[in-house]
């Protein structure tokens, strides 16, 4: 082959393998749709969710459910439902869940123990303390002077909420009512029943209404959110009796901020979906062992669910934290948390 022939073959076959290679282009162009690319680039987060059986909970079941066929917007979730929160303080401490439903003190107590290891997302449970008795003398706090009231909690929520609002009304909790603390709740509405003279109890949601479903002499008379609201209408610092709220450790925050915020964008849908659609919520709060759902379905409207976040979460936590400090510091850790305890997205 002369040298005019071997530049005209060189030349056919290089446009031969570049015809192969852009066909080869086309191919792979046309297999792979803009959402399969899309979804292939972002890699799905696991995160390990762990909450108390109780209202703080009750918010979570229809994420849950969601959760169980596949992920939910790019995460893939590990539910643990624990009975004591006892339960749930070392996990969070020692890094084996990522994400929890606690108290809300409990909260900055875990922030000034881990010096920061902890960042509330989320206010989940408004109050969820009533008033209950036999009684229909009883109509306002001040109804409660010279009552016995018994009541679960010492050196915990139960206990400063209490005090907060029955001094807040002038009533001396040491002089004006006989507070006779019990180990468990159970143990309040057996004292209650028994009592020859008008008495009160101070129970928590959703037991008021198991205890009402056995008893129905007994009747909800007061409920301290509301009351604790009417207190604060009248303050210069805003805040709400507070249940539960979620948290996060600070070290997954930062490493999965677009986690963390789907899972407050799902997180949301959940609260709402329970919320308005009682009958189907309880149903799934009895499947995940939360409480039985027809204990689940008279007791969810007075369970103050919510979603609270950002600077109203803040705000109100805040308020209600300082509270608790004025009564004792112990209760928040020693000192109520900095503003790096909040995250605001």
């Amino acid at each position: 082959m002369d040298a005019q022939g071997m530049k005209k073959y060189r030349a056919i076959t290089i446009s031969v393998i570049l015809c192969i290679f852009l066909t080869a282009g086309c191919g792979n162009r046309q297999n792979t749709s803009p959402e399969q690319t899309k979804k292939d680039a972002v890699k799905e987060t696991d995160i390990r969710v762990t909450a108390l059986k109780g209202p703080t909970a009750m918010g979570l079941v229809k994420l849950m459910e969601d959760s169980r066929e596949e992920a939910v917007k790019m995460n893939n979730y590990d539910f643990t439902v624990c009975a004591s929160v006892d339960e749930v303080t070392p996990k969070l401490v020692q890094g084996e869940t990522d994400i929890a439903a606690v108290p809300a003190n409990l909260a900055a107590v875990l922030y000034n123990k881990t010096k920061g290891g902890v960042q509330v997302l989320v206010v989940n449970t408004l109050g969820v303390l009533y008033i209950v008795s036999t009684s229909d003398n009883i109509q306002s706090v001040e109804d409660l002077k010279g009552k016995t009231i018994y009541a679960s909690g010492k050196g915990a929520t139960p206990e400063y909420a209490l005090n907060y609002i029955l001094t807040a009304y002038g009533l001396d909790t040491e002089k004006d009512v006989a507070l006779e603390w019990k180990s468990e709740h159970s143990e309040c509405v057996a004292a209650l029943l028994s009592s020859k003279e008008e008495a009160a109890a101070l129970l928590p949601q959703p037991f008021v209404t198991t205890a009402q479903m056995k008893n129905e002499k007994l009747k909800t008379v007061l409920d301290l959110t509301k009351e604790w609201d009417k207190l604060k209408e009248t303050q210069d610092i805003p805040s709400a009796l507070l249940t539960g709220v979620i948290v996060a450790r600070t070290e997954f925050i930062e490493e999965n901020p677009e986690a963390v915020n789907a899972f407050l964008d799902s997180y949301k849908e959940s609260v709402e979906y329970v919320n308005n659609h009682t009958e189907e919520s309880a149903q799934l709060i009895e499947k995940y062992d939360i409480v039985k759902a027809a204990v689940a379905k008279k007791a969810l409207p007075y369970c103050n669910i919510v979603f609270m976040d950002g600077m109203e979460m803040k705000e109100k936590l805040s308020g209600y934290l300082h509270v608790l400090m004025n009564q004792n510091p112990k209760a928040v850790g020693g000192e109520v948390p900095a503003d790096d305890f909040y995250y605001i997205r």
